[in-house]
């Protein structure tokens, strides 16, 4: 008799007899995971991590510490996977994928999960297993035959999603699909490619183009289309047959019959849970779509989806900054007589395709203008909205009468007070085209050309100071005043650095292209204008670019030219710039010999006028022409009372300024001008040739 309830005598068993589930999941290659949805955190035993090629010591317990692992389509491809399972009800999900070890290689690896749901029906935890497939798919031909389909169609997601990364617009992702080579790259015979717009899909890209279906370029989300189904769903659909083609989609199936299509591939293409187009994929071959194809091809989905949802956030931002400058910078440019002027913008296709630059004209008493170049640091929406509030600021200090340096003093020290961290360098020019004189301020800004009408053109070196917001933030508020005469048919040239900047050029390089174009370009300031920018666009730059041509017209004035100053009372700004410009005119004017009694009248009726009157003077300061050359100085108030010459005594402190005046000019008098007076004086200045006989 046997005793059926004995243990077989075959020898001594194992201690561990029989092995836990540790043990036999571990000599097998197979580690375990457990994730909670609620809060995020994953279990991952040791073997598991092994696999992963996942060091112990660098996985704190969340999904992203094994991301590195997993190559991005694969990634891409089980995310889709595993929110489609959460979604649709499944329970169980099952995926091959690569992983990459330390040196870089892949290895083939295995994931399955159960999916556990609370008590609504919502996922709450998933549970499951990892394995090292590398033996089982080397050792199985029917498997590796799909490892090779899975390969292959991991290529093409993984070559789709690199080409898409250098897509900046939509444009750009809407030029890859229409490319002839897009249908051989995506392994497919023909593509379309449909985006949603005001509630109906726009067909974008179908190739070959010779395919094109009428009536299809435009279809309602609601129409019994594949597109539309796709994307009211947000569900793929695969179609295996032509029956199947024929049955569920009759009005396009009489349409495409003839092509010979039997099966086809359709992806919603979805962003932030909601649909933005449709991409279909069509085979002549029927064929069927495997569970591993399916998941790829949603992959695929996903990954053109992002590419596409982060262009479209980038033409959003590009047209709402654009739209920003574009409401910010001069509607209309003035008229301005005895001269032209022609400015021009653009934005450059790269970055965040928008920026600080700007420019505008001022118009100012007495028939003067004043012309601004700017650029803010950065290229985005900030940019322009500083640049913006920068445009008013000095445009309204510009109109108060104030001189070109306290302009721009001014305008750095509201900069500098701004709740910002961003610089603008800025050209500010006043410039009178009757006389054509000109006074121009640089403040960290690139200097302007001068174009002769002979064609020639020069660089305009001026001395300049700190950016505004740099200089108020430094104390270094003094910016020095360059005065320059525009002969008639001159140009004078302002430009932001986009126009003469190139990656990895240097900028004197920039400045001699710029000469050489304007130099051989039209001399019609509009055409050249139009030039400038066309040679921008060509370049493909990286930055924007604003420029401003000022053509003075007309014929030279015999006395060589006109500058006028307002000082507002208190202003010492205004004061040193009304100095620097007698100066600087009175040199340019070939009137050194008497600069020294020039200055010290102008000194005295200005401080009169600023003393007597608690009000605002304007200096003006002309060469009249006649028998002889005569500087003439104009001191303008708004009192009506009329200044008395008189002798101050030995011991009188005041009273000397007129009888200053009597000695050191050549005629001098009083004006009543309406609103108040203007004292003038008149200087007899040698001609050029008649100094050069003394000399």
């Amino acid at each position: 008799m046997v005793d059926r309830g004995a243990t077989p005598a075959a020898g001594a068993q194992p201690d561990d007899w029989p092995a836990r589930p540790e043990l036999s999941l571990a000599l097998n290659r197979i580690g375990t995971f457990d994730w909670d949805l609620d809060s995020g955190r994953l279990h991952v035993d040791t073997a598991a991590l092994e696999i992963l090629h996942v060091p112990p010591e660098d996985f704190a317990g969340h999904i992203t510490d094994l991301g590195g692992r997993v190559p991005r389509p694969d990634a891409v491809m089980l995310d889709s996977l595993v929110a489609t399972a959460m979604k649709d009800g499944s329970e169980t999900y099952g995926a091959y994928y690569h992983v990459r070890d330390d040196v870089g290689a892949l290895h083939w690896t295995y994931t399955q999960g159960r999916i556990l749901r609370d008590g609504q029906g919502r996922p709450c935890r998933i549970v499951g297993v990892v394995r090292d497939a590398a033996e089982e798919l080397s050792h199985a031909a029917e498997p590796r035959e799909g490892v090779e389909e899975h390969r292959h169609q991991t290529t093409v997601v993984e070559t789709t999603t690199a080409a898409l990364a250098h897509a900046r617009t939509v444009e750009d992702v809407i030029d890859f699909f229409k490319d002839s080579r897009a249908v051989e790259h995506l392994g497919a015979d023909l593509l379309v490619l449909g985006l949603v717009e005001s509630g109906r899909i726009h067909l974008v890209a179908e190739g070959p183009e010779e395919h094109y279906i009428p009536g299809t370029r435009y279809t309602r989300i609601d129409d019994n289309f594949p597109m539309s189904e796709v994307i009211r769903t947000l569900t793929p659909r695969f179609i295996e047959s032509r029956e199947e083609f024929a049955t569920s989609y009759p009005w396009l199936w009489e349409r495409i019959k003839d092509i010979g299509i039997s099966s086809a591939a359709y992806l919603p293409l979805i962003a932030q849970a909601r649909p933005i187009g449709a991409l279909g994929l069509l085979y002549r071959e029927g064929r069927g779509f495997t569970r591993q194809e399916r998941n790829l091809f949603i992959a695929l989905g996903s990954s053109l989806a992002q590419s596409l949802a982060r262009a479209m956030l980038f033409d959003q931002e590009h047209d709402l900054a654009e739209g920003l400058q574009q409401a910010m910078l001069p509607r209309r440019i003035p008229d301005v007589p005895g001269a032209q002027i022609a400015v021009r913008y653009r934005s450059a296709r790269m970055g965040r395709d928008i920026g600080g630059d700007w420019y505008d004209v001022i118009p100012l008493p007495g028939g003067r203008v004043g012309a601004v170049i700017g650029d803010v640091q950065g290229h985005d929406t900030h940019a322009a909205a500083v640049m913006g509030q920068l445009r008013i600021v000095l445009r309204a200090y510009a109109t108060e009468g104030h001189a070109p340096a306290t302009v721009m003093a001014r305008a750095s020290s509201f900069l500098h007070e701004l709740d910002t961290d961003r610089f603008a360098t800025c050209s500010y020019v006043e410039a009178d085209p009757s006389t054509g004189m000109l006074q121009l301020v640089r403040a960290g800004h690139i200097d302007p050309l001068l174009r002769h009408p002979d064609g020639t053109c020069r660089r305009l070196p001026l001395a300049g100071g700190l950016p505004l917001g740099l200089s108020a933030e430094f104390g270094r508020l003094d910016y020095p005043v360059t005065t320059v005469e525009l002969d008639p048919g001159e140009t004078l040239l302002l430009f932001t650095d986009g126009l003469v900047e190139q990656p990895g050029a240097d900028l004197d390089d920039g400045m001699q292209m710029l000469s050489g174009i304007v130099r051989d370009g039209p001399y019609d300031l509009q055409a050249l204008a139009d030039k400038l920018c066309d040679v921008v666009e060509d370049r493909v730059g990286e930055d924007d670019m604003a420029i401003l041509l000022l053509r003075r017209e007309g014929v030279p004035a015999r006395g060589g030219g006109r500058l006028q100053q307002h000082i507002a009372p208190a202003d010492p700004e205004a004061l040193s710039a009304a100095r620097h410009m007698i100066r600087a005119a009175v040199r340019a004017w070939g009137a050194r010999e008497r600069s020294d009694e020039i200055e010290l009248v102008a000194d005295e009726l200005v401080t009169n006028a600023l003393l007597h009157t608690d009000g605002a003077a304007v200096v003006t300061i002309r060469m009249l022409g006649g028998p002889e050359r005569r500087l003439r100085l104009e001191v303008e108030d708004k009192s009506s009372t009329l200044p008395r010459r008189r002798e101050p005594g030995e011991s009188g402190v005041s009273g000397r300024g007129l009888l200053l005046v009597d000695r050191l000019a050549d005629v001098w008098g009083v004006e009543s001008r309406g609103t108040g007076k203007s004292v003038w004086c008149e200087f007899v200045v040698p001609e050029r040739h008649e100094r050069q006989e003394t000399d």
